[in-house]
């Protein structure tokens, strides 16, 4: 589902009401936990946690006008999908996650590449989201990003 949002909290208006509690509340956690440097806005139609051009300016390589992205997520129509770069660029984190999830979930893990889909709001382990924003900063993301370009 595409919004048409340009601030987080017009986002986060804009969704069913069943999933309004449990965004506002995965945004809370990200933003407490997310290391120094990130921003927050709406980027690809999501709420996003990215570099901003103040810190890298050469900003995402497929669209330099855009600073460099990190996690997101965003309410579709089935699930609510929460993306995080780490978890598609370090497998080191990939795994962390993947073994961690059955500690805070009763539910089958449904993941892809970078995407991990809730298709119970009330089931987001949010505990365990704010334990990953912590697992990498934004330096370390920009030596991964810049790495994985010059392959």
């Amino acid at each position: 589902m595409q919004y048409k949002a340009n601030t987080p909290e017009d986002y986060i208006n804009q969704v069913p009401e069943e999933r309004k509690e449990a965004l506002k509340n995965l945004r809370n956690i990200i933003k407490k936990s997310l290391p120094k440097g990130f921003e927050e806005g709406i980027q690809y139609g999501m709420i996003g946690y990215y570099v901003p051009h103040s810190i890298y300016p050469d900003g995402y390589h497929c669209t330099p006008s855009e600073p460099l992205p990190f996690m997101s997520f965003a309410s579709q129509k089935n699930s609510v999908n929460l993306y995080h770069s780490g978890i598609y660029a370090v497998p080191k984190i990939n795994e962390w996650f993947v073994n961690e999830y059955p500690k805070h979930c009763k539910r089958k893990l449904d993941m892809g590449k970078s995407c991990i889909r809730f298709k119970n709001v009330d089931e987001i382990p949010l505990d365990l989201i704010a334990e990953l924003c912590t697992k990498m900063t934004v330096d370390e993301w920009i030596t991964v990003y810049e790495k994985a370009l010059k392959k």
